[in-house]
């Protein structure tokens, strides 16, 4: 008798999701660093250096302090009138603990929330917002969620129909997008960035993608735009977006704002700007168009990537459309409660004056001056390198170089059958212990090829990084050159 569920018989948008930042790659690291635990001398390297995921506090990244005592203190409330917590907790995290502590019911964080999240937390989060873009927050327009994955799914979940219904994603792109368009039943729409202008994107190009779309009889639904860059970590020109706000506007689209790494700016000539902002300082308002942003702290300096927090602000949106995206955030019941405080905390640090500053201020700036430096480093390593080049790193947390193969390497990959670029970073793996995810798994202009690093390794890292990763390009090469 067949087993009641086989790979033909399950659902089959599930067999179309790919997600290459855990991908195949990824597991053969996992397969050699058990096998380098049993026996350390089983590979020419002791240890798995991971250059595939946007994780931060795996590599050693440390957690900003304040906002870790607040956790605690609101985890563990008893302890707040002990006289020995005064010794161990900042002032300011005590009062903060307690601000929040009042506003949860049952001062419980073990307890369920409102659906869209403790509402004292969303007008923390709204009053961060207002701060930073100069134009009113509504709480009621912020949905708490676990990360802004989740936000994501809800959105695409609410848009996609059938595969008939189109969302325009940049490429190469974050491969969350392609996932949840494929889980959801609809259709990815491209559209490319140009490389040669420093991943630039191009409303030519959006205008070209959406007519295409629709000759196909696709309807398109949303623009995702992706800023900072994943995987490509260029920042926006505010003029640019204006442009993509005005397009969005005439066409009648919602615009995605994937916004997570907004603190991740390294480059001095550019300035992150929320298309909030933007869309608000042209005079659009609720009823001139739909835009949903996404916020997350498993990003920026704090890399609170394992609590799980992160919010969408939904603007533009009828009240009856809303309705029905509560319904659907209350399936959920709530996202978790140390996420929802973090994303309040991430919203509105301490400030001047307060007692954490210096040392949350000291934390902060050092994790992101350390970040600019690999960045850099790693961006000037990789346009050393034999036939590779690799635009500048002005935000986000990767490099995404573009490598010109052999055709001999090419023909071996074939022969394996591989992606090019799949290829080269599993030998790099197999010989080195670097893990990079090949291009393929983001998308690019077919005929080129790629590869996404994460800038995260510590930074005394990354010289073993760059000397590894030379050496066995130079190799690699040699072995392919035609």
């Amino acid at each position: 008798m067949a087993p009641p569920v086989t790979v033909d018989t399950i659902n089959p948008k599930v067999l179309e999701c790919e997600y290459a930042v855990r991908g195949e790659i990824v597991t053969l690291a996992q397969n050699l660093q058990q096998e380098i635990q049993k026996k350390p001398d089983a590979h020419p390297f002791e240890e798995i250096l991971y250059c595939n995921i946007g994780n931060p506090q795996s590599l050693g990244q440390q957690p900003i302090t304040f906002f870790r005592e607040v956790l605690a203190l609101c985890d563990h409330p008893s302890i707040l009138d002990k006289s020995e917590t005064q010794g161990l907790f900042s002032a300011d995290s005590i009062e903060r603990a307690w601000q929040i502590l009042d506003q949860i019911p049952g001062r419980a964080t073990g307890a369920y929330s409102h659906s869209q999240g403790i509402k004292g937390l969303r007008d923390t989060i709204a009053a961060g917002i207002e701060a930073r873009d100069g134009f009113p927050a509504d709480p009621n327009d912020i949905f708490l969620t676990d990360g802004a994955s989740p936000a994501v799914h809800m959105m695409m979940q609410l848009l996609i129909r059938s595969e008939k219904d189109g969302i325009l994603c940049p490429i190469p792109q974050y491969p969350l997008y392609s996932a949840s368009i494929a889980l959801h039943g609809g259709t990815l729409v491209p559209y490319y960035l140009d490389e040669a202008t420093g991943w630039g994107l191009e409303v030519s190009e959006l205008k070209k993608q959406l007519e295409t779309a629709k000759s196909k009889g696709i309807t398109v639904r949303a623009l995702v735009v992706i800023n900072p860059g994943n995987p490509t970590g260029q920042v926006l020109a505010e003029e640019n977006q204006r442009d993509i706000v005005e397009f969005c506007k005439q066409e009648g689209l919602v615009l995605l704002a994937d916004e997570v790494y907004q603190e991740n700016v390294y480059v001095p000539e550019k300035k992150f700007h929320s298309f909030k902002k933007v869309s608000r300082s042209m005079g659009y308002g609720e009823k001139d168009i739909s835009l949903v942003s996404f916020q997350s702290v498993s990003k920026g300096y704090y890399g609170e990537c394992g609590k799980r927090g992160g919010y969408m602000e939904v603007t533009g949106f009828a009240a009856d459309v809303r309705e029905q995206i509560y319904k659907v955030a209350s399936v959920n019941l709530c996202s978790n409660i140390s996420g929802q405080i973090l994303a309040s905390l991430v919203m509105s640090p301490p400030k001047v004056g307060d007692e954490s500053y210096e040392s949350y201020s000291a934390e902060r700036d050092g994790i992101l001056s350390s970040l600019a430096r690999r960045a850099k480093t790693l961006e000037d390593a990789f346009n050393k390198l034999e036939g590779v080049t690799c635009n500048k790193a002005e935000g986000a947390m990767y490099l995404f170089p573009r490598i010109c193969l052999p055709e001999k390497a090419i023909k071996a990959a074939e022969a394996a059958k591989t992606a090019p670029d799949a290829f080269y970073c599993r030998r790099l793996l197999t010989a080195t212990g670097i893990v990079f995810v090949p291009g393929s798994g983001f998308g690019q202009v077919p005929g080129t090829w790629h590869f996404r690093c994460t800038i995260l390794p510590q930074e005394d890292k990354i010289p073993e990084i760059v000397t590894r990763l030379t050496e066995f390009h130079q190799s690699f090469m040699d072995e392919y050159r035609d």
